[in-house]
């Protein structure tokens, strides 16, 4: 969880970077591409930004995780001194490179690369096959094998955080986000090669990821 909180940070700024670019976030407003996309977007924000979290309360999913990181006991002080120096450093980039896992920073460093690079349909590509479809394939698993403790509060808000995803992302957001991409690309030969080079690159790097994180356990 100490590691995998990173990634479910970041997550919110590659779906903030699709709102931004996407969807109309200045002043005066004004439609901006279709409306199918809009609608798709801004209800992943709100399922992810404002979701209602396992006591009923409205929460974001990365305050959820961190809550749950804190009733069973995980160190949360990493991220949260990351994510407070962020403001202090010269750029996103430069408060990754001060990380300790080489596989986090690596993992941080494509996303907003991503990011700065600004083409949606690449950052739509690891939106979507570096989260999105793969999120519920991966969390049923660990649900599966989650031993549940009666009465604790923390493997129950864990277990809870998962099932959110499993049931947006797999029921919903899944199939939504492959119409984006088809959206995005449409018949460009270019666009699609560079969303199937993102999409490995994504696959790589969570692999890596999990990787060290296994190698610690």
């Amino acid at each position: 969880m100490e590691h995998h909180i990173y990634a479910v940070w970041d997550f919110m700024s590659l779906l903030k970077a699709l709102q931004r670019d996407l969807t109309c976030v200045n002043l005066p407003w004004m439609p901006k591409g279709s409306a199918e996309v809009r609608h798709f977007i801004n209800e992943i924000v709100l399922g992810e930004e404002s979701d209602i979290n396992w006591e009923g309360k409205m929460q974001s999913h990365y305050e959820m995780y961190l809550d749950a990181m804190e009733l069973v006991g995980a160190d949360t002080s990493g991220i949260t001194d990351f994510t407070q120096s962020i403001d202090n450093t010269s750029s996103i980039f430069e408060a990754i490179k001060r990380l300790s896992d080489e596989s986090v920073q690596k993992f941080l460093h494509f996303t907003f690369s991503l990011i700065a690079e600004g083409k949606s349909h690449k950052i739509a590509s690891a939106f979507t096959f570096g989260r999105e479809d793969l999120i519920p394939g991966m969390f049923t698993g660990i649900v599966r094998n989650i031993k549940m403790e009666k009465g604790n509060k923390g493997l129950e808000a864990f277990e809870y955080y998962l099932d959110r995803h499993i049931e947006l992302d797999g029921d919903e957001h899944g199939p939504l986000a492959l119409k984006l991409i088809e959206s995005l690309c449409g018949d460009s030969r270019e666009k699609w090669q560079e969303v199937e080079s993102t999409a490995k690159e994504a696959l790589d790097l969570r692999i890596a990821l999990w990787d060290s994180i296994e190698s610690k356990l």
